[in-house]
């Protein structure tokens, strides 16, 4: 079993900044990639940033400029800044880790999600 604890998240106005971290744990042989996925209220989950094994990222165009993404391969972990946050940021923000549990077949695993509230 994989199992993703995340943790900050929080309300904060426009225009300031927030990190998230993930952290993942359990019996892992490999982890392919890590990330971070939001879902807003009615919409469906989408991917904001995420990062691979070698260091290649990947962002919403929407978060370009504003969120980075960093990864301790180590500690199996990722976080991510958000800086200069907008309305449309709020959502449930969750974590993401492709990992194989085994050398043959891999598995996308999730946390349960942290909220991130921007007001206006």
């Amino acid at each position: 079993q994989v199992h993703l604890a995340e943790s900050g998240g929080g309300l904060v106005q426009a225009g300031g900044s927030l990190r998230l971290s993930c952290v993942a744990s359990g019996s892992i042989f490999r982890i392919i990639s890590m990330g971070w996925y939001r879902q807003g209220p009615g919409n469906q989950r989408e991917l904001v940033a995420s990062i691979n094994a070698g260091g290649a990222r990947n962002y919403a165009d929407s978060v370009k400029g504003r969120y980075t993404i960093f990864r301790d391969n180590a500690k199996n972990s990722v976080d991510l800044p958000m800086n200069s946050l907008k309305g449309e940021d709020t959502g449930n923000y969750f974590c993401n880790g492709r990992i194989y549990v085994h050398p043959i077949n891999w598995e996308d695993y999730w946390g349960e999600g942290t909220q991130v509230t921007v007001s206006s």
